[in-house]
């Protein structure tokens, strides 16, 4: 078939909120029911575990603001999820959008995901959008250490990632972490997140890091594997070579997502929150509730165990052999124009909008053969 090729114009890519009318069992946390919608598509940072950059060839297109606001007035649901890869990193953008909503005197409770860069450098556009009923952030950390953050590659240090925290409390938003644990972690590196995690009062998730295809790590790391079982390639199985013996990984693990857990999710949590909770019972919306009952079900260290040994039905694929190390190779989708500025430190990485639309020198790396069209 022809290549992989962009959608002519997001702006013509409208969702049909039709076919979702009678659904109502979309929701996320406390956020029941809630619709999705998308402002802004890919991200020109080249971070290793993820694929979005490398599936939009590092190029960032936006909705044209009124036709962003049309299609959330479009939205019957009371809460929505934006689900750009990186919120806002157009200061200007997501001000015009935020005319739009005012214009049209829309109301809603929103949530959405972003850097903690982004979020120090556009402060006032998610003070604006705090006052249209910006509730929940999530801010992938990823690392709570400079050795974690290079390992991921998120050219952002962990004084930046601690001060975006406070600007988020400070506007009394609800903020979301994901930390990655590393399946070189030992019980020490467990141990201090856990710690952090009480210290906190953000909620925070717990991943393994898991190399997906698409992704750098896909191409470093794959040959690795211990397992190319499809099934567990769900950031809750190490799929690469642990430095603790399996099992006592999966232990330390399970006790980590425990304490995080019942931080947020125990019964002084929900005590605290009955209020909510009860009106979302009232209105029939169960989702949040029948989640909380699934945590032993899902986080179980003899059910982890024994999935290694489950047999086999579909089994991933390693990529090619590198045929060179030219970066563009990672590409699925060649990039939306060119410009010659490069990403090549924490500072330069932190001004995208220097090259809106560009895809700038991505990290060396083999290719990844791919074909879909967005």
């Amino acid at each position: 078939g022809p290549p992989p090729a962009f959608v002519p114009s997001l702006e013509t890519c409208r969702p049909a909120r039709d076919l979702t009318a009678r659904r109502h069992k979309y929701f996320i946390g406390v956020l029941d029911p809630c619709a999705s919608i998308e402002f802004s598509r890919g991200c020109p940072w080249d971070c290793v575990f993820c694929s979005a950059w490398t599936f939009y060839g590092r190029s960032y297109r936006q909705v044209p603001p009124p036709a962003a606001a049309e299609d959330l007035a479009r939205i019957a649901e009371p809460n929505v999820f934006i689900v750009d890869d990186v919120a806002f990193i157009h200061p200007e953008h997501g001000l015009a959008i935020a005319d739009e909503v005012e214009r049209r005197k829309i109301r809603k409770q929103y949530y959405l995901e972003t850097r903690c860069d982004v979020l120090l450098r556009n402060r006032e556009v998610f003070e604006r959008w705090r006052r249209l009923g910006l509730t929940y952030l999530f801010l992938g950390l990823e690392a709570i250490d400079e050795e974690g953050l290079k390992l991921h590659r998120k050219r952002v240090s962990p004084s930046a990632s601690f001060e975006a925290l406070e600007v988020a409390r400070a506007m009394d938003l609800t903020v979301a972490i994901n930390i990655i644990a590393d399946p070189d972690w030992d019980e020490r590196r467990f141990a201090t997140i856990r710690e952090w995690a009480r210290s906190v009062p953000e909620i925070v998730h717990l991943t393994v890091n898991t190399p997906y295809p698409g992704t750098e790590t896909w191409l470093t790391e794959s040959r690795k594997l211990t397992t190319r079982d499809y099934r567990l390639f769900d950031v809750q199985h190490a799929v690469l070579p642990t430095r603790l013996p399996l099992r006592r990984f999966y232990e330390e693990l399970v006790q980590t997502q425990a304490v995080l857990n019942r931080k947020h999710l125990g019964a002084a949590a929900l005590w605290g929150a009955l209020k909510e909770v009860t009106g979302l019972v009232l209105r029939g919306q169960t989702n949040f509730l029948r989640m909380l009952w699934k945590f032993g079900s899902v986080y179980n260290v003899d059910r982890q165990c024994a999935d290694h040994a489950r047999e086999t039905r579909y089994r991933m694929q390693p990529p090619p052999p590198p045929a060179s190390p030219r970066p563009q190779q990672l590409y699925v989708h060649a990039p939306a124009r060119r410009v010659a500025t490069a990403v090549e430190s924490p500072a330069t990485a932190a001004r995208p909008e220097a090259s809106a639309g560009a895809a700038e020198r991505a990290p060396t790396s083999p290719r990844v053969a791919a074909a879909r069209r967005v």
